[in-house]
């Protein structure tokens, strides 16, 4: 579809309208494809590591992060993660499926803007094979609003919603 106006692209994925219309039913509005605005985004970086944009999050606040890390010839089937440095990420759950391995994190956003937080997935079956993983968000201060959450986010808990004794700011069990 070419467009008329100067300067502008047209855009793929797109809405697509029905010219046929039928008796009795409604037109609706179809998306060709998943909007990758809207979802949790995975890409594989030139050294191998791996790139997890999760979008905005709310500083203060406890992330469930779920995304799904591609297969790769270097881990095979089992993986698992080393021990991480940080206090703020914790690996939950890595579940081999046909696809890679379905990865489930928790994260507190502990401070303002673009955060990238690493962690390293080695195999259980070879040998000195590990891939890196770095999650990458930005957290907005508490004045900015609630920040609409990516599909894969969920927001588990807010510093408002801990006592003194129970608060997660001590670091993971």
């Amino acid at each position: 579809m070419a467009s008329t106006w100067k300067g502008t692209k047209p855009k793929a994925g797109g809405v697509r309208f029905r010219a046929e219309s039928h008796e009795g039913t409604a037109n609706h509005v179809h998306f060709e494809e998943k909007l990758h605005d809207s979802i949790v985004m995975v890409t594989q970086e030139e050294d191998g590591s791996f790139l997890v944009k999760v979008g905005f999050l709310k500083i203060s606040h406890k992330y469930e992060i779920t995304f799904l890390l591609p297969a790769t010839q270097t881990l095979g089937q089992g993986a698992c993660s080393v021990p991480l440095p940080s206090l703020y990420l914790k690996v939950v759950e890595i579940v081999p499926v046909p696809e890679g391995h379905r990865m489930k994190c928790e994260y507190i956003a502990h401070k303002e803007g673009v955060i990238r937080e690493e962690m390293v997935i080695t195999s259980e079956i070879k040998d000195n094979a590990s891939v890196k993983v770095t999650l990458q968000a930005r957290v907005l201060d508490r004045l900015h609003g609630t920040p609409m959450l990516l599909e894969g986010v969920k927001c588990i808990g807010s510093e408002l919603e801990y006592d003194s004794e129970q608060s997660d700011w001590q670091g993971f069990d």
